[in-house]
């Protein structure tokens, strides 16, 4: 019989994220291996729980969350949403601006599927958070990925932004802070992306979910506060300021020139209807989160569980031979660089498959963020200090053995 075989949208989707070493992990699980998992930003499972108050507050509302919400979310959180915007200083957000989402996943992939027509380009950086890469592909986009500078503290290249457009040039996506470099953007960077999207009639999708997760005092700017002319889709979520992954709980802020952007935005109403709603108990979540008192701080301040173990991370890291890596300002990852002299790796994919069966230590390559070169590798740094001491311990005698071999 004919096999049936997977739609051709898919031949460029990469998520190596959840991708053929989680399929090898899976197996040695039910082996009854046990795993130290750096691979994945799932908060809840390392003992970082969603606030009380917020927990609280889907327990009431459950009675009242068995309908259909509007599908672009209830009032209350939307409401909410709009006084963060705000707080932030993004003009004219009203609450028609809002769209309520099963995270910023979901949202993603409504904006784009809006927005693009086949062979459409949006630009994406390198390295990137590789679901913005997948769902341009299944819009049926092209993705172009633009540099971040290793050597800049992985900061876009702007000249390389400029090189890349084309007639075909829909958008531009900013990831800021940073998925997985742990990079933060420092306004005057902001500034020059914004105006390289009026120049050139350019849509901005500002992907901003770890815009509380903040080490050391920095601050973050809203990309949105900095134009009313340039259209700027904002994305954010509870998943990980708020430690609520599992609740599915996103918003897709819509803010500049609406008016000349009212076919797009009828489009965004459209698939916005056809799926009906998102998950309802986790909308009710949304107002508690953005009003209540900010635990995230604490995490992240001096002291801090989140701070410690960065500062731990970081420093184990780097003191393995020919491992270096920029100190992330932001967010749960760092991305660290091997030397390809001292580490010559031609398949990133099966190293680290190759290192998980020998170390029962989970991690994913630098390939599967859509960078280029197979000499970087994402490590989360969720698990407390003690296994994190851990799996780096395990991580650097696997180097060592491999640079063993070499000599």
């Amino acid at each position: 019989m004919k096999p049936i075989t997977k739609s051709a949208k898919l031949a460029n989707v990469l998520y190596d994220i959840r991708g053929p070493i989680m399929d090898a992990a899976k197996q040695m699980e039910e082996e009854g291996q046990k795993l130290i998992k750096l691979n994945i930003g799932n908060l809840a499972v390392f003992g970082f729980d969603a606030p009380e108050e917020v927990q609280q507050d889907m327990i009431r509302n459950l009675p009242a969350s068995a309908g259909y919400s509007d599908s672009k979310g209830i009032f209350a959180a939307r409401k909410a949403v709009m006084h963060e915007t705000q707080k932030q200083g993004i003009k004219g957000v009203m609450l028609d601006d809002i769209y309520l989402g099963n995270g910023a996943s979901e949202l993603i992939s409504m904006a784009t599927n809006a927005l693009l027509d086949n062979g459409d380009e949006l630009l994406l950086p390198s390295p990137d958070y590789p679901l913005w890469t997948a769902s341009v592909s299944l819009a049926g986009g092209t993705p172009v990925h633009y540099m971040c500078d290793e050597s800049n503290g992985w900061m876009p290249d702007l000249d390389d932004i400029r090189a890349r457009i084309t007639p075909r040039t829909k958008g531009i996506v900013v990831i800021n802070p940073n998925n997985p470099t742990g990079a933060l953007y420092s306004d005057e960077l902001l500034k020059s992306i914004v105006e390289i999207a009026r120049e050139h009639n350019l849509v901005i999708l500002a992907d901003e979910v770890y815009d509380k997760v903040l080490y050391d005092g920095v601050k973050h700017t809203a990309l949105a506060s900095l134009s009313t002319d340039v259209l700027t889709l904002t994305f954010n979520s509870l998943s990980k300021s708020y430690r609520s992954c599992g609740y599915r709980a996103g918003w897709l802020v819509v803010s500049g020139p609406k008016k000349r952007a009212q076919d797009y935005i009828e489009g965004l109403n459209m698939l916005a209807n056809m799926k009906l709603c998102s998950n309802v108990p986790g909308q009710w979540a949304i107002q508690t989160a953005l009003g209540g008192y900010q635990s995230i701080n604490d995490l992240v301040g001096e002291g801090g569980r989140l701070r410690r173990q960065r500062d731990l991370a970081y420093a184990l890291i780097t003191a393995i031979p020919g491992v270096t890596c920029v100190k992330p300002s932001a967010a749960l990852y760092m991305f660290p660089r091997l030397d390809p002299v001292i580490y010559p790796i031609t398949d990133d994919r099966q190293f680290f498959l190759e290192l998980l069966k020998e170390t029962k230590v989970m991690l994913v390559q630098g390939t599967g963020f859509n960078w280029a070169a197979p000499d970087h590798f994402r490590i989360v740094f969720l698990p407390h200090e003690e296994d994190l001491r851990e799996a780096i311990n395990r991580i650097a005698l696997f180097l060592q053995k491999y640079r063993n071999k070499l000599i």
